[in-house]
Protein backbone atom coordinates (compact mmCIF):
# COMPACT_ATOMS: atom_id res chain seq x y z
CA UNK A 1 0.00 0.00 0.00
CA UNK A 2 1.25 3.48 -0.88
CA UNK A 3 0.96 6.20 1.72
CA UNK A 4 1.14 9.88 0.84
CA UNK A 5 2.14 12.84 2.98
CA UNK A 6 3.14 16.45 2.44
CA UNK A 7 6.75 17.41 1.90
CA UNK A 8 8.52 19.01 4.87
CA UNK A 9 11.62 21.18 4.89
CA UNK A 10 13.52 18.44 6.76
CA UNK A 11 13.00 16.17 3.71
CA UNK A 12 15.12 18.35 1.40
CA UNK A 13 18.30 16.26 1.51
CA UNK A 14 16.41 13.02 1.01
CA UNK A 15 14.35 14.55 -1.82
CA UNK A 16 17.45 15.70 -3.71
CA UNK A 17 19.11 12.31 -3.23
CA UNK A 18 16.06 10.70 -4.85
CA UNK A 19 16.24 13.14 -7.79
CA UNK A 20 19.93 12.39 -8.26
CA UNK A 21 19.37 8.64 -8.66
CA UNK A 22 16.01 8.71 -10.47
CA UNK A 23 16.09 7.94 -14.19
CA UNK A 24 13.17 10.29 -14.83
CA UNK A 25 14.31 13.52 -13.14
CA UNK A 26 16.67 16.45 -13.72
CA UNK A 27 18.06 19.18 -11.47
CA UNK A 28 14.85 21.15 -12.06
CA UNK A 29 13.03 18.67 -9.79
CA UNK A 30 15.46 19.23 -6.90
CA UNK A 31 14.62 21.29 -3.84
CA UNK A 32 17.79 23.33 -4.46
CA UNK A 33 16.22 24.50 -7.72
CA UNK A 34 12.60 24.75 -6.56
CA UNK A 35 13.54 26.73 -3.46
CA UNK A 36 14.76 29.74 -5.46
CA UNK A 37 11.08 30.68 -5.88
CA UNK A 38 10.92 31.47 -2.16
CA UNK A 39 7.35 32.31 -1.14
CA UNK A 40 6.14 32.94 -4.69
CA UNK A 41 4.14 29.69 -4.71
CA UNK A 42 2.23 27.87 -1.98
CA UNK A 43 4.08 24.54 -1.95
CA UNK A 44 1.93 21.40 -1.97
CA UNK A 45 4.64 18.84 -2.78
CA UNK A 46 4.03 15.21 -1.82
CA UNK A 47 6.11 12.25 -0.71
CA UNK A 48 5.06 8.63 -1.39
CA UNK A 49 6.06 5.98 1.16
CA UNK A 50 5.45 2.30 1.83
CA UNK A 51 4.14 0.90 5.12
CA UNK A 52 7.64 0.98 6.62
CA UNK A 53 8.19 4.64 5.79
CA UNK A 54 10.58 3.95 2.91
CA UNK A 55 10.41 6.50 0.11
CA UNK A 56 8.86 5.30 -3.12
CA UNK A 57 8.73 8.64 -4.90
CA UNK A 58 8.02 12.35 -4.71
CA UNK A 59 5.91 14.85 -6.61
CA UNK A 60 6.73 18.57 -6.79
CA UNK A 61 3.40 20.38 -6.51
CA UNK A 62 2.27 23.92 -5.84
CA UNK A 63 -1.00 25.81 -5.76
CA UNK A 64 -1.90 27.77 -8.88
CA UNK A 65 -1.44 31.45 -7.87
CA UNK A 66 -4.66 32.30 -9.74
CA UNK A 67 -6.79 29.39 -8.49
CA UNK A 68 -6.43 27.83 -5.04
CA UNK A 69 -8.43 24.79 -6.17
CA UNK A 70 -5.88 23.99 -8.89
CA UNK A 71 -2.66 22.21 -7.89
CA UNK A 72 0.07 21.92 -10.52
CA UNK A 73 3.25 19.87 -10.84
CA UNK A 74 4.90 22.51 -10.75
CA UNK A 75 4.01 26.09 -11.89
CA UNK A 76 7.60 27.21 -11.37
CA UNK A 77 9.35 24.70 -13.66
CA UNK A 78 9.02 23.68 -17.29
CA UNK A 79 8.07 20.10 -16.45
CA UNK A 80 7.24 18.27 -13.23
CA UNK A 81 5.55 14.96 -12.66
CA UNK A 82 6.35 12.10 -10.29
CA UNK A 83 9.99 11.35 -9.42
CA UNK A 84 10.97 7.78 -8.51
CA UNK A 85 13.89 5.39 -8.83
CA UNK A 86 11.93 2.42 -10.16
CA UNK A 87 9.54 1.83 -7.26
CA UNK A 88 6.50 3.29 -9.06
CA UNK A 89 6.28 1.23 -12.21
CA UNK A 90 3.04 -0.03 -13.73
CA UNK A 91 0.07 -0.20 -11.35
CA UNK A 92 2.15 1.38 -8.56
CA UNK A 93 2.24 4.66 -10.50
CA UNK A 94 -1.53 4.53 -10.92
CA UNK A 95 -1.94 4.00 -7.16
CA UNK A 96 0.45 6.88 -6.43
CA UNK A 97 -1.46 9.33 -8.64
CA UNK A 98 -4.78 8.17 -7.19
CA UNK A 99 -3.37 8.78 -3.70
CA UNK A 100 -2.10 12.22 -4.73
CA UNK A 101 -5.52 13.12 -6.13
CA UNK A 102 -7.32 11.97 -2.98
CA UNK A 103 -4.89 13.90 -0.78
CA UNK A 104 -5.35 17.08 -2.84
CA UNK A 105 -9.14 16.72 -2.95
CA UNK A 106 -9.38 16.39 0.84
CA UNK A 107 -7.51 19.69 1.12
CA UNK A 108 -9.70 21.69 -1.23
CA UNK A 109 -8.22 21.02 -4.65
CA UNK A 110 -10.61 20.30 -7.51
CA UNK A 111 -8.11 19.93 -10.36
CA UNK A 112 -4.68 18.32 -10.45
CA UNK A 113 -2.40 19.55 -13.23
CA UNK A 114 0.49 17.29 -14.26
CA UNK A 115 3.34 18.20 -16.62
CA UNK A 116 5.23 14.95 -17.32
CA UNK A 117 8.90 15.32 -18.15
CA UNK A 118 9.45 14.98 -21.93
CA UNK A 119 10.96 11.59 -22.67
CA UNK A 120 14.13 13.04 -24.20
CA UNK A 121 15.33 14.00 -20.69
CA UNK A 122 14.89 10.53 -19.16
CA UNK A 123 17.89 8.23 -18.71
CA UNK A 124 15.63 5.25 -19.44
CA UNK A 125 12.02 4.86 -20.67
CA UNK A 126 9.83 6.51 -18.04
CA UNK A 127 6.27 7.01 -19.27
CA UNK A 128 4.28 5.06 -16.70
CA UNK A 129 2.94 8.40 -15.54
CA UNK A 130 1.34 9.17 -18.93
CA UNK A 131 -0.29 5.74 -18.95
CA UNK A 132 -1.59 6.19 -15.40
CA UNK A 133 -3.01 9.61 -16.30
CA UNK A 134 -4.89 8.00 -19.17
CA UNK A 135 -6.32 5.40 -16.79
CA UNK A 136 -7.49 8.20 -14.50
CA UNK A 137 -9.34 9.92 -17.35
CA UNK A 138 -6.97 12.89 -17.49
CA UNK A 139 -7.44 15.36 -20.33
CA UNK A 140 -4.54 16.87 -22.24
CA UNK A 141 -5.19 20.59 -21.77
CA UNK A 142 -2.06 22.01 -23.37
CA UNK A 143 0.61 20.91 -25.84
CA UNK A 144 3.72 22.95 -26.66
CA UNK A 145 6.07 22.21 -29.56
CA UNK A 146 9.83 22.32 -29.00
CA UNK A 147 12.62 21.89 -31.55
CA UNK A 148 15.35 19.36 -30.75
CA UNK A 149 18.33 17.92 -32.59
CA UNK A 150 18.83 14.19 -32.15
CA UNK A 151 22.62 14.23 -32.13
CA UNK A 152 22.76 10.57 -33.13
CA UNK A 153 20.52 11.14 -36.17
CA UNK A 154 20.75 14.82 -37.03
CA UNK A 155 18.60 16.13 -39.87
CA UNK A 156 20.42 18.12 -42.59
CA UNK A 157 21.53 21.68 -41.88
CA UNK A 158 19.77 24.08 -44.24
CA UNK A 159 21.73 25.99 -46.86
CA UNK A 160 20.63 29.27 -45.25
CA UNK A 161 22.17 28.23 -41.92
CA UNK A 162 25.38 27.16 -43.68
CA UNK A 163 25.68 30.59 -45.28
CA UNK A 164 24.92 32.31 -41.96
CA UNK A 165 27.57 30.31 -40.11
CA UNK A 166 30.14 31.14 -42.78
CA UNK A 167 29.22 34.83 -42.43
CA UNK A 168 29.57 34.64 -38.63
CA UNK A 169 33.07 33.19 -38.88
CA UNK A 170 34.11 36.02 -41.22
CA UNK A 171 32.68 38.75 -38.99
CA UNK A 172 35.39 38.76 -36.33
CA UNK A 173 33.07 37.68 -33.52
CA UNK A 174 34.52 36.18 -30.34
CA UNK A 175 32.92 33.89 -27.78
CA UNK A 176 33.10 33.94 -23.99
CA UNK A 177 31.56 31.75 -21.31
CA UNK A 178 30.80 32.05 -17.61
CA UNK A 179 28.32 33.53 -15.11
CA UNK A 180 30.12 36.90 -15.19
CA UNK A 181 28.51 37.42 -18.62
CA UNK A 182 24.96 37.21 -17.28
CA UNK A 183 24.72 40.94 -16.34
CA UNK A 184 25.79 42.27 -19.78
CA UNK A 185 23.62 39.67 -21.53
CA UNK A 186 20.44 40.48 -19.60
CA UNK A 187 19.69 43.89 -21.21
CA UNK A 188 20.10 42.23 -24.63
CA UNK A 189 17.70 39.48 -23.59
CA UNK A 190 15.13 41.90 -22.14
CA UNK A 191 15.21 44.12 -25.21
CA UNK A 192 15.01 41.07 -27.50
CA UNK A 193 11.95 39.61 -25.74
CA UNK A 194 10.21 42.99 -25.53
CA UNK A 195 10.81 43.68 -29.23
CA UNK A 196 9.88 40.23 -30.54
CA UNK A 197 7.24 39.03 -28.09
CA UNK A 198 6.24 41.94 -25.84
CA UNK A 199 7.27 40.11 -22.66
CA UNK A 200 10.04 39.81 -20.07
CA UNK A 201 12.30 36.89 -19.10
CA UNK A 202 10.72 34.40 -16.69
CA UNK A 203 13.77 34.77 -14.43
CA UNK A 204 15.12 38.03 -13.10
CA UNK A 205 18.86 38.56 -13.41
CA UNK A 206 19.43 38.05 -9.68
CA UNK A 207 17.44 34.79 -9.79
CA UNK A 208 19.49 33.46 -12.68
CA UNK A 209 22.71 34.44 -10.95
CA UNK A 210 21.56 32.59 -7.82
CA UNK A 211 20.72 29.47 -9.83
CA UNK A 212 23.98 29.61 -11.79
CA UNK A 213 25.84 29.79 -8.48
CA UNK A 214 23.92 26.77 -7.14
CA UNK A 215 24.30 24.75 -10.35
CA UNK A 216 27.62 25.76 -11.96
CA UNK A 217 27.83 22.57 -14.04
CA UNK A 218 24.20 22.56 -15.15
CA UNK A 219 23.59 26.25 -15.92
CA UNK A 220 25.92 27.87 -18.46
CA UNK A 221 26.06 31.28 -20.09
CA UNK A 222 27.80 31.79 -23.47
CA UNK A 223 27.93 35.09 -25.34
CA UNK A 224 29.10 36.39 -28.71
CA UNK A 225 31.22 39.57 -28.58
CA UNK A 226 31.82 42.25 -31.19
CA UNK A 227 34.97 43.82 -29.78
CA UNK A 228 33.90 44.17 -26.11
CA UNK A 229 30.14 44.39 -26.67
CA UNK A 230 27.74 41.47 -26.10
CA UNK A 231 25.66 41.12 -29.27
CA UNK A 232 24.09 37.70 -28.58
CA UNK A 233 23.98 35.03 -25.92
CA UNK A 234 22.59 31.75 -24.67
CA UNK A 235 21.68 30.53 -21.20
CA UNK A 236 21.85 26.75 -21.25
CA UNK A 237 20.42 24.15 -18.89
CA UNK A 238 22.63 21.06 -19.13
CA UNK A 239 21.31 17.63 -18.11
CA UNK A 240 22.89 14.22 -18.79
CA UNK A 241 21.01 13.67 -22.07
CA UNK A 242 19.94 17.16 -23.13
CA UNK A 243 21.61 20.54 -23.62
CA UNK A 244 18.70 22.96 -23.56
CA UNK A 245 18.76 26.62 -24.62
CA UNK A 246 16.69 28.17 -21.85
CA UNK A 247 17.24 31.69 -23.16
CA UNK A 248 18.24 32.79 -26.67
CA UNK A 249 18.96 36.48 -27.31
CA UNK A 250 20.48 38.63 -30.03
CA UNK A 251 20.70 42.35 -30.59
CA UNK A 252 19.92 43.74 -34.03
CA UNK A 253 23.67 43.98 -34.67
CA UNK A 254 24.02 40.36 -33.58
CA UNK A 255 21.32 39.33 -36.03
CA UNK A 256 23.11 41.08 -38.88
CA UNK A 257 26.30 39.16 -38.00
CA UNK A 258 24.57 35.75 -37.57
CA UNK A 259 25.88 35.65 -33.99
CA UNK A 260 23.38 33.02 -32.85
CA UNK A 261 24.54 30.63 -35.58
CA UNK A 262 28.06 31.15 -34.24
CA UNK A 263 26.97 30.24 -30.68
CA UNK A 264 24.71 27.34 -31.61
CA UNK A 265 27.41 25.73 -33.72
CA UNK A 266 29.75 25.67 -30.72
CA UNK A 267 27.17 24.42 -28.22
CA UNK A 268 25.91 21.65 -30.51
CA UNK A 269 29.53 20.49 -30.91
CA UNK A 270 29.95 20.64 -27.12
CA UNK A 271 26.85 18.50 -26.60
CA UNK A 272 28.25 15.92 -29.01
CA UNK A 273 31.63 15.98 -27.27
CA UNK A 274 29.92 15.33 -23.92
CA UNK A 275 28.01 12.43 -25.52
CA UNK A 276 24.65 14.05 -24.89
CA UNK A 277 21.81 12.77 -27.05
CA UNK A 278 19.78 15.92 -27.73
CA UNK A 279 20.19 19.64 -28.21
CA UNK A 280 16.96 21.49 -27.43
CA UNK A 281 16.12 24.96 -28.74
CA UNK A 282 13.00 25.12 -26.54
CA UNK A 283 9.39 25.72 -27.50
CA UNK A 284 8.12 27.99 -30.29
CA UNK A 285 4.51 28.12 -29.12
CA UNK A 286 2.63 31.02 -27.58
CA UNK A 287 -0.72 31.63 -25.87
CA UNK A 288 -0.66 28.37 -23.92
CA UNK A 289 0.36 26.32 -26.94
CA UNK A 290 -2.50 27.53 -29.14
CA UNK A 291 -0.27 29.57 -31.49
CA UNK A 292 2.88 28.36 -33.24
CA UNK A 293 5.45 31.04 -34.04
CA UNK A 294 6.15 29.62 -37.46
CA UNK A 295 9.13 31.87 -38.21
CA UNK A 296 10.85 30.93 -34.96
CA UNK A 297 10.04 27.25 -35.42
CA UNK A 298 11.43 27.35 -38.97
CA UNK A 299 14.65 29.04 -37.79
CA UNK A 300 15.25 26.30 -35.21
CA UNK A 301 14.34 23.52 -37.64
CA UNK A 302 16.98 24.72 -40.10
CA UNK A 303 19.71 23.59 -37.68
CA UNK A 304 18.59 19.99 -38.21
CA UNK A 305 15.97 19.85 -35.45
CA UNK A 306 12.71 17.93 -35.26
CA UNK A 307 9.63 18.39 -33.06
CA UNK A 308 9.21 17.28 -29.44
CA UNK A 309 6.03 17.99 -27.48
CA UNK A 310 5.65 19.21 -23.89
CA UNK A 311 2.28 17.94 -22.67
CA UNK A 312 0.09 19.22 -19.84
CA UNK A 313 -2.61 17.00 -18.34
CA UNK A 314 -5.43 17.70 -15.93
CA UNK A 315 -7.28 15.32 -13.64
CA UNK A 316 -10.68 16.42 -12.34
CA UNK A 317 -10.94 15.63 -8.65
Amino acid sequence: MIRVRCYEASDAERWDALCARAHGATFLHSRRFLSYHGERFADRSLVFEDDRGRWLGAMPLAQDPDDAAHWISHPGITYGGVVHDGALRGEAMLEALQSAGAWARERGARRLGVKPMPQIYALAPAQEEVYALSRLGAQRVRCDLASCIDLAHRLPLSERRRRALSKAHRSGLRQAEGPLWLPPLWPVLEENLARAHGRRPVHRLDEMQLLADRFPQQIRCRVALRETCVVAGLVLFVTPRVRHAQYIASSEEGQSLAALDFLFDHEIAQAQAMQQRFFSFGISTEDGGRILNQGLHCFKSEFGAGGVVHEHYEVRL
